[in-house]
C-alpha cells in the first residue's frame, strides 16, 4: 500500500554561498554555530528516526587550502558579476586548514554524518555554482559537478542527489546531471512565487509573497504525488516548504508558522504524497534553543502521522531509487 513521504533536506554550505568579508561580519555567529547545530541535528533526527539528506558543497570535503587548491576544476565558471565566483573573490579569505577555519571547511562535520548511518550526503554542487547567472557555461557547470562527484568518491560516499544553489535550473543542466549518475534533485514549488530566476530578476514582490506564504496558505500545500515526481530523470522531488529561522520581531506569529507546515505535512500524509522540508544548517546558527524546539514540535507531528497514517521519513535519493525499481 502506497503512504505519503517526509523529505528533509539541508543546504550544507557554511560561507560558500556569500562572496564577501562584511558578511563574515555580519553573519559569521551564524556559520560557526553549525559546528554545534549538525550534531544537534544528528542527535535530534534519531530521537524521531529522521533520514535527511545533507547536500554539501564539495569545497567543505577538504582539510587543508593545499588540498583545495590542487583540485580546482580545469574550467571555472566565467561569471559576468565577478564577484559571484570563489575563485576570483574570496579564496585570499580562506584559512589554511579546517583547525583554524570553521567558516570554509568542515570535513568532521561530513565525517560525523557519514558515521552516523541514517542520512544521505547529497552535491550543493562543487565550488556553490550558480546556473542562471551570466556568464558561465553548460561546460563549466559539467566541470564543476564532475570535481564534486570524483572528491566525494576519494571519502567513500556516492553522490546520487543535488540540490542546487539559490535553486537556480534549468533542463539542459539536468540532462548533464543525468548523464553524471544524479537520480534527483529538489525543484522548487509549484508557483510563480518560487520560480527558478537568476539574482537580478528577483523582485521585491516576490520576496515579500513568499514570506507571508509562510504564515497564510498563498501557494497551497505544495505536496506531490509518487507519479509527478517519477515522470523524468533525473527525478523532481520539489520543494514543499523552507523552515525559516526564528525570528524575535515575528514571534507572536511562530503559531501560524507552525500551522503552515503542520497543515500540509497532515495534507500529504493523509494523501500519499510527499512533503519536502528544507533548510541550511546556518539558519540555526544563533537562537538555537528556538529553532530546535520549533523543529521538534514539527517531527512531534510527523511522529504523529507516521503512526497513523505510514507516513515515512526518507532520503531524497531512497525516494528515487524506491520510485525507479517500482517502475
Amino acid at each position: 500500500m502506497d503512504n505519503g513521504n517526509f523529505v528533509i533536506s539541508l543546504d550544507f554550505e557554511l560561507l560558500w554561498g556569500v562572496r564577501d568579508k562584511k558578511t563574515i561580519e555580519e553573519y559569521g555567529k551564524n556559520i560557526l554555530g553549525v559546528h554545534e547545530v549538525i550534531p544537534r541535528l544528528l542527535v535530534l533526527f534519531k530521537k524521531f528516526n529522521i533520514h535527511a539528506t545533507f547536500s554539501a558543497v564539495g569545497f567543505l570535503f577538504f582539510e587543508t587550502k593545499d588540498e583545495l587548491l590542487s583540485n580546482i576544476p580545469p574550467k571555472l565558471p566565467n561569471y559576468k558579476d565577478k564577484n559571484l565566483s570563489p575563485y576570483t573573490c574570496h579564496f585570499d579569505l580562506v584559512g589554511e586548514n579546517y583547525v583554524i577555519d570553521k567558516y570554509h571547511y568542515a570535513p568532521e562535520l561530513i565525517n560525523l554524518i557519514k558515521a552516523d548511518g541514517s542520512h544521505e550526503i547529497g552535491t550543493h554542487t562543487f565550488s556553490h555554482y550558480y546556473c542562471l547567472e551570466d556568464g558561465q557555461t553548460i561546460y563549466e557547470f559539467k566541470e564543476d559537478l564532475k570535481k564534486a562527484i570524483e572528491i566525494a568518491k576519494t571519502r567513500q560516499i556516492q553522490l546520487t542527489s543535488l540540490i542546487f544553489p539559490r535553486n537556480q535550473f534549468n533542463n539542459e543542466y539536468l540532462a548533464v546531471c543525468n548523464e553524471l549518475g544524479i537520480t534527483c534533485y529538489r525543484g522548487n514549488e509549484r508557483s510563480w512565487l518560487y520560480k527558478a530566476r537568476k539574482a537580478e530578476q528577483e523582485s521585491s514582490i516576490r520576496r515579500l509573497f513568499r514570506f507571508i506564504d509562510a504564515y497564510i496558505n498563498l501557494s497551497g500545500h505544495n505536496c506531490y504525488s509518487n507519479e509527478q515526481i517519477s515522470s523524468k530523470l533525473p527525478m523532481d522531488i520539489p520543494s514543499s516548504r523552507f523552515l525559516r529561522p526564528y525570528e524575535k520581531k515575528f514571534k507572536l506569529a511562530d503559531g501560524l508558522r507552525y500551522l503552515r507546515i503542520k497543515r500540509s505535512m497532515s495534507h500529504a500524509a493523509k494523501n500519499n504524497l510527499t512533503y519536502h522540508l528544507w533548510w541550511h544548517p546556518h539558519n540555526f546558527g544563533v537562537n538555537q534553543q528556538e529553532n530546535f524546539s520549533f523543529l521538534e514540535r514539527i517531527l512531534r507531528h510527523y511522529q504523529y502521522l507516521n503512526k497513523k497514517y505510514q507516513f515515512e521519513s526518507i532520503s531524497m535519493s531512497h525516494l528515487a531509487n524506491r520510485l525507479m525499481n517500482e517502475k
